[in-house]
């Protein structure tokens, strides 16, 4: 049986170049990078050559470069580090009402803990944030703006320069969650005039357990984890050695590639769209139509539950994942396509493919032929939708 992994999104294969790079520091380089001898001064320089790397594939100063566990703990760093460096100024932050659970997360916990006010910015039926209304919600009060990059769910591309323009010009931080878009699309934090941006390093290749956030030279905020000076003292903790220098050779290679890439998988995500539409009736094709993700796509299918899509794909060797999730037995529609405003019983028919280098046009041609099938096998098991499309 034909297998087609479509899931790059939650988890992509570790680049051979970057598990290379990153063996001979288990136990041959293991020494400790703080350490005040020669072996530990050289582990030092694979780690700040690490970060001359992805600093580089981001356009920022390596020491704006800081490494982290995950994009999550990066989220978290950004959200909650620098809205209580900034408490004297006021107790205000505002979100995108699509935003990563861990931003989103990271929100609720100040407003819980901390006494903050959040605003949970809505968005248009393609999941951008209208930049008027992000104006009209700053008040004196408020110290960081937080909206993402690339939504995973979706695809949609936010505008985030105009978006962080507005915020210069107030006076209030900006953070973007970029976990799908650095690799995928060119990220400048220059040209997006953003103060702290997270990455993931699963994303680029490198191993779970990576993850970087970059934030803007001088800028204050309060570190999650206390205890020795590492990371100039925003992050505690021996670092990851191995996973720090395959994260760096993972941007390298990403810098290197990323036009080719993207052209390669733009390719693949409109003959999947195509493919999709031109095949399935009553299917909605979510997110921005042309501003986002150049490999992603996503659908809601009418009359079908998303994971019994994906179980059945999967059956037949195509590994996609849903926006929907099962939560304590009970169905939980996404709350992404909630706020895009997809009616609750389509959306629980969600499906997103999200493609890889790897991928090609062969397997977009295979993936519909076998999705077209699924989908009429579930439609045919469900009364309401035999009497919907009766009538």
């Amino acid at each position: 049986m034909k297998r087609v992994y479509l899931d790059h999104a939650s988890a992509t294969p570790v680049r051979r170049e970057a598990l290379e790079a990153m063996m001979p520091y288990f136990a041959e380089a293991f020494e400790n990078p703080s350490s005040v001898y020669d072996r530990g001064f050289a582990i030092k320089a694979a780690v700040d050559e690490a970060r001359e790397k992805v600093a580089s594939l981001i356009h920022a100063k390596p020491k704006e470069v800081l490494f982290t566990s995950s994009g999550a703990e990066s989220n978290n760093l950004a959200v909650k580090g620098a809205a209580l460096a900034n408490l004297r100024k006021g107790r205000h932050i505002i979100v995108s009402a699509i935003e990563h659970h861990s931003v989103l997360n990271a929100a609720r916990y100040l407003e819980r803990f901390h006494d903050f006010e959040v605003t949970f910015l809505p968005v248009t039926e393609t999941g951008l944030v209208d930049p008027e209304r992000l104006r009209r919600a700053i008040t004196d009060d408020t110290v960081l703006v937080s909206i993402m990059h690339g939504n995973n769910e979706i695809g949609t591309l936010q505008s985030v320069a105009e978006l962080s323009a507005i915020c210069r010009e107030k006076g209030v931080l900006f953070h973007t969650d970029a976990v799908a878009t650095v690799g995928q699309v060119p990220v400048d934090v220059e040209a997006l005039g953003v103060d702290l941006l997270s990455l993931s390093g699963p994303a680029l290749g490198a191993p779970k357990g990576t993850g970087a956030l970059f934030f803007r030279d001088r800028l204050r905020f309060v570190p999650l984890i206390h205890g020795g000076i590492q990371e100039n003292g925003r992050r505690a903790g021996t670092e990851n050695v191995p996973g720090i220098v395959a994260l760096g050779k993972a941007a390298e290679l990403a810098q290197g590639e990323l036009e080719k890439k993207a052209a390669h998988l733009q390719t693949l995500r409109h003959a999947l769209v195509e493919g999709v539409l031109g095949a399935v009736p009553r299917v909605h094709h979510t997110g921005h139509p042309e501003q986002r993700l150049p490999g992603h796509a996503s659908f809601c299918f009418e009359g079908v539950e998303g994971e019994a899509l994906i179980f059945l794909l999967a059956q037949n060797g195509v590994y996609a994942s849903t926006g929907s999730a099962c939560a304590s037995k009970a169905l939980k529609t996404s709350p992404v396509l909630i706020a895009i405003g997809m009616d609750a019983a389509v959306a629980q028919g969600s499906v997103v493919f999200t493609l890889g280098p790897d991928n090609t046009l062969d397997e977009a041609t295979y993936t519909v032929d076998v999705l077209t099938k699924v989908v009429d096998r579930l439609r045919s098991f469900s009364p309401v939708w035999r009497k919907k499309t009766a009538a």
